[in-house]
């Protein structure tokens, strides 16, 4: 295991320097005038012209402008923003709001997908089945673009159930409703995956010599066909750290949610080279991190796991 930490903490640095180098490339080098994509379409002085040419070292070579980006990024040190704001601040403002937001969204979409799953793996071709899952096709086409402001409008602005925005540090029930919509993008996946390793557990041979046994019905499911059926649904809920990243962005800008999909929506939209990068970057770490766990919890999940 000790190995295989290693190993793995040694690919997370070369993916994060890859990541981080096509990233400042494409926001940066691959521009006709990085002066211009920093500065937007504001028009641009000559002062203002000299000022960012030599803060973002832009007389350099690309990969010793990559060096100093990689330098302040190691030290801490985001830079500012176009706007003059530190990203510092920024990120420190906005990374508490959308922590609550995606953890709120993971366990809603967690609980639902691994109970409804379970229930539709054991009674499968039941009226609870099928029901679902038509839900699930019905979550599944419907994009988050069209999903949030959808639920904004019904649930936000014509019933009245939910604030219809959240503003400046929301609490747990302005963050509700975005949770919801948030969830859905990965609820209805999780919940068809949960369903089909159930329904294959219950016909593995384990199962049929632990009922030979005498053992219950409900440990059987509780402790050997639930415990088996976790492991690609905790691999899914890995991978979907990213998909929730992205909707984040949508989410976040319809109910306007100060958080880091608020202000990668602002950055892109406005061209604030710096801004993008910084965030981005650590959402690279944030991924690299999740999908290390997620792979450690393999060998608590299934003792029969092995790393080495």
């Amino acid at each position: 295991m000790f190995r295989y930490i290693v190993r793995r903490l040694l690919q997370m640095v070369l993916t994060f320097f890859g990541a981080t180098f096509l990233l400042y490339a494409l926001v940066f080098a691959n521009q006709e005038d990085p002066i211009q994509a920093l500065a937007g379409e504001r028009p641009i002085t000559q002062n203002v012209r000299q000022v960012l040419t030599e803060r973002y070292h832009l007389d350099d070579p690309f990969l010793t402008q990559y060096w100093y980006y990689m330098k302040g990024l190691l030290t801490g040190d985001f830079g500012t923003s176009l706007t003059g704001r530190s990203i510092s601040d920024m990120m420190a403002q906005a990374w508490p709001t959308t922590i609550r937001l995606a953890l709120m969204a993971i366990i809603i979409a967690a609980t639902v997908a691994i109970v409804a799953g379970v229930i539709s793996g054991i009674r499968r071709g039941s009226i609870f089945d099928n029901v679902t899952l038509v839900l699930t096709l019905v979550i599944l086409s419907l994009p988050i673009v069209v999903l949030a402001p959808l639920t904004q409008l019904i649930f936000g602005i014509k019933l009245g159930w939910f604030p219809p925005t959240t503003g400046a540090d929301p609490g747990f029930f302005k963050l509700l409703m975005p949770a919801l919509v948030l969830g859905s993008l990965v609820v209805a996946t999780e919940l068809r995956v949960t369903r089909t390793s159930v329904a294959e557990n219950l016909r593995s041979d384990y199962v049929r010599t632990a009922r030979a046994k005498g053992l219950s019905r409900q440990r059987v499911i509780g402790v050997h066909v639930l415990r088996n059926s976790l492991i690609p649904v905790i691999t899914l809920i890995g991978v979907d750290i990213g998909q929730l990243m992205a909707g984040a962005i949508v989410t976040e800008q319809v109910f306007n949610i100060p958080g880091v999909g608020f202000n990668l929506f602002r950055g892109i939209r406005t061209e604030d080279g710096p801004l993008v990068v910084g965030f981005v970057s650590i959402l690279v770490i944030i991924f690299l991190v999740v999908n290390l766990l997620v792979d450690l919890l393999y060998a608590a999940l299934d003792p029969r796991i092995r790393y080495e």
